[in-house]
Formats: C-alpha cells, sequence, structure tokens
C-alpha cells in the first residue's frame, strides 16, 4: 500500500472556535521511499490568523488573502489521498481541521487507514519528549530548516522519523548492476542490496602470507 506523510498549518488550534486551514502538505511514499508525487497549497481561511498561530507558522492574513480557498482545492487534495494510509504526527488535530473543511463544503469525512506516528513515539518512549523536534534530534535527523512550522518541510522530516520509529533504515534507490554479483538483506517490506567484492588470487597469497609470518613471530616470541 502506498502511505501519504500529511501535515497542516491552521490559523489555531480549535475548530470549535471556528479555526480553519491555511496549508496542507502531503509527500507519497512507496515501500517507504518518497515517489517524488508531492501536494501543496496554501489556503485562504476566509478569517483571521490568531496572534498564537502567526507565532509558529508566520503566514500573515495579507499572505494568505489571495491563495484559493480549500473547496477550490478539495477534489485536487482527496484524490490525491485517496486509498492511501496516511501517516500523521498528532493526527486528531489535522483530521479534525481536514474533516471540518469537508463538512462546510458538503463533503464525505476522509476514510483513509491513518497511522499516528505521536502514538508511535509515546509507545517507544514512554515519558520521554515526543514532538517533532525532540524526535529529530533522537534520531539526529537535520531539522535546521524549520525555523517555522510549515507543511511541507514538516512531511519531509517526519517521513525520516517515522522510518526511524518503525525500525527502517532509511531506504536508497535500488541501482543495480546486472553483471555484479549482489547479497539481497531482508529488511521486512524492504530489499538492500551489498555488492560482494571478492579477493584476487594474489591478494589471498599476500594475506596466507602475512598470516604466516605474523603465526611465527608470535610463536618464537
Amino acid at each position: 500500500m502506498k502511505e501519504v506523510v500529511l501535515d497542516t498549518e491552521t490559523t489555531g488550534l480549535s475548530v470549535k472556535e471556528g479555526h480553519r486551514i491555511v496549508e496542507i502538505g502531503c509527500i507519497e511514499l512507496n515501500d517507504l521511499i518518497p515517489t517524488k508525487k508531492n501536494f501543496h497549497c496554501y489556503i485562504n481561511p476566509e478569517r483571521k490568523v490568531s496572534e498564537k498561530a502567526l507565532e509558529v507558522h508566520g503566514y500573515t492574513d495579507e499572505f494568505l488573502s489571495d491563495k484559493k480557498k480549500f473547496f477550490e482545492v478539495a477534489d485536487e487534495f482527496l484524490k490525491f489521498i485517496e486509498g492511501k494510509r496516511l501517516i500523521i504526527h498528532n493526527a486528531e488535530f489535522d483530521l479534525s481541521h481536514i474533516n471540518n473543511e469537508l463538512k462546510i463544503i458538503g463533503k464525505k469525512k476522509i476514510d483513509n487507514e491513518i497511522i499516528d506516528t505521536l502514538i508511535l513515539a509515546r509507545d517507544k518512549f514512554p515519558g520521554s519528549p515526543i514532538n517533532l523536534d525532540a524526535l529529530c534530534k533522537r534520531y539526529r535527523i537535520d531539522n535546521s530548516k524549520r525555523t517555522k512550522h510549515t507543511a511541507l518541510i514538516d512531511c519531509h522530516l517526519l517521513t525520516k522519523v517515522y522510518i526511524n520509529l518503525t525500525d527502517q533504515k532509511e531506504p536508497t534507490l535500488n541501482f543495480r548492476d546486472k553483471n555484479s554479483d549482489t547479497k539481497k538483506v531482508f529488511n521486512e517490506n524492504n530489499l538492500y542490496y551489498k555488492k560482494i567484492i571478492k579477493p584476487t588470487e594474489g591478494e589471498l597469497k599476500r594475506h596466507n602470507d602475512y598470516l604466516k609470518q605474523n603465526l611465527k613471530k608470535n610463536f618464537f616470541n
């Protein structure tokens, strides 16, 4: 199953207080490898951004005023995530806002399978900080570009965190030389290949001579 790492930014914390989405970011994964298919948009929330939210993401009312409204991007967004598992950090927050936006325009709630990395982190590191910055620090992921909370940057970071939380090594693209000897290393759903370099006859002879000389030295010393 393909997966989508998803993040949103909003005008404030609670949909009950009328807060709306100002940004959606999505990165598609296939077997934990980004497919280069992304969905990203800024959204005119049709209301003012709260001061606290402005401190978090920095999107001003003026910046958002000429952006598309949610109903204009909804179909493209829903098509992008259709049939894919969603990877979200603190899924309750993002889903409440997404489903609220869908309700406003008369569409059904999303019914995708969800993996909440906040829950994964809480189970794995009970009692430890589990926000995105803390997890990046734990896994030595460079988050220096995260000067503000922006959806697409957070998605890139969350992709790396998710791979580590599920005990996977970060996957690499598989460039295989058909003529080379390779050894398959299975890591659940992913294949990794290590090239086996065989020593030449001359290298083996020199190695054996070296061992014989050292054995003699150790025996007589």
